[in-house]
């Protein structure tokens, strides 16, 4: 009889069993538990018994295949299971690892349970596995394509219908009389022609694609009005939300059109026009430390004018950190190194007219904690059922301008809104994510630190990992370019910068 079925980590600590017999859980823990100090490492077995029971079992890189069975059980037969066992793993996780099986847990107990009922194997092959835990029904198949074909013929006879009605209402307008009453309600006619009226337009407006376009008349506003119509429906969609007592924060179109003019190009681009962008991504424990920090920026070059093709960039780097610069293969190398100047290796050659061109990218990369342009400190403290949850932000490069900053909180599902006590700048709670963002226009040197408090129900761990997002118009490595001249004559050339600072991923964990 085979008593249970595990994936177990070479230390006996089980990630999925399934007993096939009563069994507790603390005697099946206590069994795996076991299972590692009496392997004996020189020989080859493939099994090994005690007093009780009898493991059979299988490696995986780093994990164990074991089938735990009693002492009488058929050996040979028990390893033709264990066989089919492991080969059932690899059908649903990519990576024989600890966090890939845990999330994948409970299609293989499904499929477990298609290879062993009560203890005994079936006599099934991983075909029929496959087969059996996809549960496809060719009854359900003939359902819904019946049922879709209905829909699809109530929808085509609806807008039918609304096509009659609406013709309806329009001879009638023509002949100056009122819209015909569809019904029969008596007094009730007048109103339920316009009830009619209004489904026949919101019909006819949402089939807009598959209805033959209207005559065209000399005005010609109507696209407009209708296009006003749509955003009448999405204010009155929105106060109707309000009035139920969702948190609509009307500050969210202004805070992407905030972000977009912080990303917005300069007005006066000039023929030589240059975007230096850097993007991080980083990692931080919630108790300090970091676990990773990744920087990567780049200058691009847009030239508009023929006249300034032939030209040099003098590039001033003062950055003390260690980062790692790069120049394109046709940029002449020594140039740059010598005197920080960024040329074409073959001086009477041109750079590339009306194109972006990168000419010098840089990485940093760190485990330093002081190099950390924001640190978020998240303070989850526990009192009764509910959490106090402290959260702080400071601003450790007060060189840095950041705009737009949104930190975002984690939340427990159906626990409600959170309670706010003290808060620097605004928040939104996002109540079908389950998230709190908590919004800062501008973190400086003037406003370089803050912090929110608010409780709700939950554990600590369930307000992680905090997430953050910024834009800034000055870049963290200060690697700018100073001057800009033409190859011939060395003299001066006008031009114009675009500085950004974007978050890819900014985590803590």
């Amino acid at each position: 009889v085979l008593l249970a079925a595990a994936v177990c980590t070479k230390a006996g600590k089980a990630i999925v069993s399934r007993q096939f017999v009563e069994m507790t859980r603390t005697r099946i823990e206590g069994l795996l538990a076991a299972f590692p100090k009496l392997m004996n490492t020189g020989k080859q077995h493939t099994f090994v018994e005690t007093e009780s029971v009898r493991y059979v079992y299988q490696p995986m890189e780093k994990l164990y295949m074991v089938l735990i069975t009693t002492k009488n059980s058929n050996i040979l037969e028990d390893l033709e299971t264990l066989r089919l066992f492991s080969r059932v793993i690899p059908e649903y996780c990519r990576a024989l690892e600890e966090n890939e099986i845990s999330e994948h847990c409970f299609d293989l107990i499904f499929a477990f349970d298609e290879i062993v009922a009560l203890g005994y194997r079936e006599n099934v092959n991983l075909a029929q596995i496959r087969t059996f835990t996809e549960m496809d029904s060719h009854e359900e198949k003939v359902f819904r394509a019946v049922r879709e074909t209905q829909e699809r013929e109530a929808k085509a006879e609806m807008r039918r219908k609304a096509k009659e009605l609406q013709q309806a209402r329009r001879d009638a307008e023509r002949q100056g009389k009122k819209a015909p009453g569809f019904g029969g309600f008596g007094s009730s006619a007048v109103s339920g022609g316009t009830t009619a009226a209004m489904i026949t337009e919101t019909i006819i407006e949402t089939e807009k694609p598959k209805v033959a376009p209207a005559p065209a008349r000399p005005s010609g506003p109507s696209k407009a009005l209708k296009l006003g119509a749509k955003g009448k429906e999405v204010d009155n969609f929105v106060d109707k939300l309000k009035l139920e007592g969702e948190n609509i924060m009307t500050s969210v179109g202004k805070r992407s059109t905030e972000a977009a003019k912080v990303l917005a190009p300069p007005v006066n681009m000039e023929s030589v026009h240059m975007k230096i962008e850097e993007k991080i991504s980083l990692t931080c424990g919630r108790d300090g430390g970091l676990q990773n920090m990744e920087l990567h920026g780049m200058i691009m070059l847009h030239i508009s004018d023929e006249k300034f093709a032939r030209i040099r960039l003098h590039v001033e780097n003062e950055d003390k950190r260690g980062v790692q610069l790069q120049t394109h293969p046709n940029v002449d190398k020594k140039l740059f190194t010598a005197e920080s100047q960024i040329g074409l290796k073959n001086p009477e050659k041109s750079f590339p007219i009306n194109s972006d061109v990168g000419v010098l990218k840089w990485r940093l990369q760190t485990t330093e904690e002081s190099f950390i342009p924001l640190t978020i400190n998240c303070w989850p403290s526990e009192s009764g059922n509910s959490c106090d949850v402290n959260i702080e932000y400071e601003l450790q490069e007060e060189s840095l301008e950041l705009n737009d900053v949104i930190i975002t909180i984690p939340l427990p599902s159906g626990v409600g809104a959170p309670v706010i006590g003290e808060i620097d700048g605004e928040y939104r709670h996002d109540s079908r994510r389950n998230l709190l963002e908590w919004c800062l226009p501008v973190i400086d040197a003037k406003n370089k630190s803050g912090s929110l408090e608010f409780s709700i129900a939950g554990q600590p761990n369930d307000f992680f990992p905090v997430q953050v997002s910024f834009v800034s118009k000055k870049n963290y490595c200060n690697i700018q370019v100073t001057k800009v001249t033409q190859v011939d004559g060395n003299s001066p050339v006008r031009f114009s910068t675009e500085t950004t600072f974007l978050v890819d991923k900014y985590e803590i964990l």
